[in-house]
């Protein structure tokens, strides 16, 4: 088992916070204009009020301007606290109606060991979502669990682009390259512009990474940042041990699957994990 494996089902629990209609009711209850402000909303208020300059920081891939239009006037719609706990109703939400009769109290047991195993220096959105409260309720304490665990494992993927030299811009570039995915769209999703995301190819080409495509260095270096990114994020799995790991992989697929064959939203994102296809692969 890998890493990755792991990730495709904690990441495709944890996605319900922003691509089912119950969150997204939750922040347009607090009175969020728009699904973006409900989203930078929702994952930033761990952290507290935080500006937008440290929230650009610590979610990487998107423009500061684009972080700028949702925070901090999200702040002033409704308070950190009012985030957390829209989120959570959300996510309740959402997990009640996809998944009516969830059995999840032993896979839930297996991924709050993982997570309060986690390495905190560095790792400022996993540590934030760490200090939160544990809900009683095993869907909710799974669901917790799985944020902390994603969080952990991106703050160490931006750790791995950071010493690999890559801007936020070309990381998208060279992942769009790598995926098939469209330019245009990678570019509205993040708020960058043309000339922006022209400058960052013509970076990576000039360091022989890009070429209308990537280069065998660029994919080179695209497995080399996700190999670091898997062993800055092996230390919780380490103390959960081989057995109980092999046994979160065996409970949570089913669910993974049954999660990403309803969420349509997942489906039709392009940067959405599809669990359905890369777990049937």
């Amino acid at each position: 088992m890998s890493p990755r494996d792991l990730w495709l089902r904690f990441e495709t629990y944890h996605d319900v916070t922003y691509f089912t209609p119950e969150s997204r009711a939750a922040t347009d209850e607090l009175g969020c204009k728009g699904g973006w402000m409900g989203y930078f909303g929702m994952r930033a208020a761990p952290l507290g009020a935080a500006a937008p300059e440290t929230v650009t920081a610590a979610f990487y891939s998107f423009h500061h301007r684009m972080v700028s239009r949702a925070l901090p006037d999200a702040w002033e719609v409704a308070s950190p606290s009012a985030f957390l706990e829209a989120r959570l109703r959300g996510v309740d939400g959402a997990l009640r109606r996809m998944l009516p009769t969830p059995d999840v109290a032993e896979a839930a047991g297996l991924a709050v060991r993982a997570a309060a195993a986690i390495p905190l220096p560095g790792r400022v959105l996993g540590a934030a979502n760490a200090a939160l409260p544990l809900p009683e309720e095993p869907h909710l304490a799974l669901w917790q669990a799985c944020t902390t665990l994603r969080e952990h494992r991106g703050d160490g993927h931006v750790a791995a682009l950071v010493a690999a030299g890559l801007s936020p811009c070309e990381t998208l570039v060279l992942y769009g390259a790598d995926k098939g995915l469209d330019a245009g769209y990678l570019r509205v999703a993040r708020g960058w512009g043309e000339d922006e995301w022209r400058e960052a190819e013509e970076s990576l080409t000039s360091r022989g990474l890009y070429d209308d495509g990537l280069t065998p260095a660029g994919r080179e270096l695209r497995v080399d940042v996700e190999r670091r990114t898997d062993e800055a994020a092996a230390r919780p799995w380490e103390v959960v041990g081989p057995a109980g790991t092999a046994r979160f992989l065996e409970l949570m697929t089913p669910i993974a699957l049954s999660l990403g064959r309803q969420n349509d939203a997942m489906r039709t994102n392009p940067m959405a994990i599809d669990p359905v296809r890369e777990l049937s692969a």
